[in-house]
């Protein structure tokens, strides 16, 4: 009690020095003692931080709602702040990490938590000028929610709202615009925006003017502003960003055994439209009707029985007539989604549609030793095979060949098995050795590549901000993004279900907009 006592004393001490809002200096004014307080490493263990200044990080980053990442870059971009809170040198998130779970006991992390709380409590009921702290959404015990929400009675709303918070947590640190270090607005605030436009689905001028209206004129940036900061993001950087993201999203369940290892995977192009010159659009590709025009992403997926999430993004860049493009690339954005997701999880089967129907498709992915199921396009030598199967009154047929191109060589086989629809044959190529009497329940394997389209539509109508934008560095990014929430929403279900008894079977406890307005609360106060 004495404890909890001296926590409230502290966060009135800071409520008090919140001199014109400035965080910062109010921790700088700070002398109480903590002493009450046991440090959970020994006497003897050469732990090199300070126990005082951990435990003012941890009250600073729970008033200010940072992930240990966006707080240790704080950090590096302002020493002088490490310096306030009594840091040597400065600690990388995984320090703070081990202190939460290892250094702080529970009498430690209450202290913590109960005074960050009052703080930011107290901020928010008497409109007291701390744009660095949360939403108070965000610590009160059950956030709002509609009523007529579905929702599953195995989980609180509170449950649900962590949860969803701490999959945020785990997200956002990892992108980075390159702005200067004195920019008038953080990238987390630019993250904010676009989540609030992905949840009202709205563009950019008129998403700006609504989440200013909810946080304050100050708080958020013009929808040219925004524009402006996402132009700075690096394409490279930006896929990086997803790629560090996506490894931290999938150690959170490494540990679950209903993760099934390894996996099947499906590969994709998902088209966004484009109107508009194309001269000067390397980026820009012509659609399978030969009349549109998009811009292309590849995606490769988690699919089958496991958590749906995407592991991988690629831009294509496609050969077309208004640029200087090389012709026939689709392999080598094969090779970089697979090299990338293999670094995450061990991959058995790669399924991809007709788009990939390519030789050298076949032998980048034997060459990184997976396995493939792809349909092929009907040729005349295909049509002559069929042809020959109905004399031969042939309903299943396996026809081995062979893959030679300039990367390598490997044997594999046509399957021809009776289509899905009931009409004709349909044919595909696999690295596998599969007999014909096995060839069409190895072939229903396909299905499971339909998750995919459902994906795409998921990420395209729940998460996908509105932009006119025709700048390509626009629409990568806000597609990145989108699909970033999608990965969100999938391990927020996947948490949720771990947590109940039973079989898993990962059908989403929150629907796709509910997990995006849960996040967007986290970010924005109600009304």
């Amino acid at each position: 009690m004495q404890s909890l006592c001296e926590a409230y004393q502290f966060g009135i001490d800071i409520r008090n020095d919140l001199h014109e809002g400035y965080l910062v200096t109010a921790f700088e004014n700070l002398e109480r003692s903590i002493d009450t307080l046991e440090d959970g490493y020994p006497a003897w263990h050469p732990a090199p931080l300070s126990f005082r200044a951990m435990v003012l990080s941890f009250i600073f980053l729970e008033i200010t709602g940072d992930s240990y990442a966006s707080f240790t870059r704080r950090l590096t971009r302002n020493p002088e702040v490490a310096a306030i809170l009594g840091f040597r040198r400065i600690p990388d998130e995984s320090a703070f990490s081990r202190a939460w779970r290892n250094r702080f006991d529970d009498a430690v992390q209450e202290y913590v938590q109960t005074a960050a709380h009052f703080v930011v409590k107290e901020v928010h009921d008497f409109d007291i000028p701390a744009p660095e702290v949360r939403p108070k959404a965000e610590i009160v015990e059950e956030p709002p929610v509609k009523e007529d929400t579905p929702e599953d009675e195995s989980f609180s709303q509170d449950e649900i709202f962590q949860t969803t918070r701490l999959a945020r947590d785990h997200a956002f640190g990892y992108f980075e615009s390159g702005r200067a270090s004195n920019a008038s607005y953080e990238d987390t605030r630019f993250f904010e925006l676009q989540t609030f436009m992905g949840m009202v689905g709205c563009g950019t001028a008129q998403g700006a003017s609504r989440f200013q209206y909810r946080r304050g004129e100050e708080y958020g940036p013009h929808g040219d502003t925004h524009l402006r900061a996402v132009k700075q993001f690096d394409p490279e950087d930006l896929v990086n960003g997803f790629n560090e993201t996506t490894d931290r999203l999938l150690s959170v369940i490494a540990s679950e055994a209903s993760f099934r290892r390894p996996v099947t995977a499906a590969i994709d192009i998902t088209t966004i439209p484009y109107y508009g010159d194309v001269e000067e659009m390397p980026m820009v590709s012509g659609t399978k009707d030969g009349e549109g025009r998009a811009f292309k992403f590849a995606t490769l997926s988690i699919v089958g029985w496991n958590i749906p999430l995407v592991l991988a993004v690629e831009p294509v860049r496609e050969s077309s007539a208004w640029d200087e493009n090389p012709p026939n690339q689709i392999h080598r954005t094969v090779r970089r989604l697979v090299q990338r997701a293999k670094e995450q999880v061990p991959i058995e089967t790669v399924l991809c549609d007709r788009e990939f129907d390519s030789m050298r498709v076949f032998q980048t992915l034997s060459n990184l030793d997976v396995n493939y199921l792809i349909p092929k396009c009907i040729t005349s030598s295909e049509r002559e095979a069929i042809e020959q199967m109905e004399e031969d009154d042939q309903e299943v047929a396996v026809e081995p060949a062979s893959v030679h191109v300039e990367a390598g060589s490997h044997p594999m086989r046509f399957l021809y098995v009776p289509s899905t629809s009931g009409e004709g044959t349909t044919v595909f190529a696999t690295n596998l050795r599969v007999g014909p009497e096995e060839a069409e329940t190895f072939c229903r394997r396909y299905s499971r590549r339909w998750q995919i389209e459902n994906e795409y539509k998921s990420i395209k109508h729940d998460f996908l901000a509105k932009t006119s934008s025709k700048d390509y560095r626009v629409r990568l990014f806000y597609f990145v993004f989108a699909v970033l929430l999608y990965n969100i929403w999938r391990l927020t279900n996947f948490l949720l279900k771990v947590g109940v008894d039973g079989e898993m079977d990962y059908a989403p406890v929150l629907t796709a907009g509910e997990c995006v307005e849960i996040v967007a609360s986290a970010l924005i106060p109600p009304d």
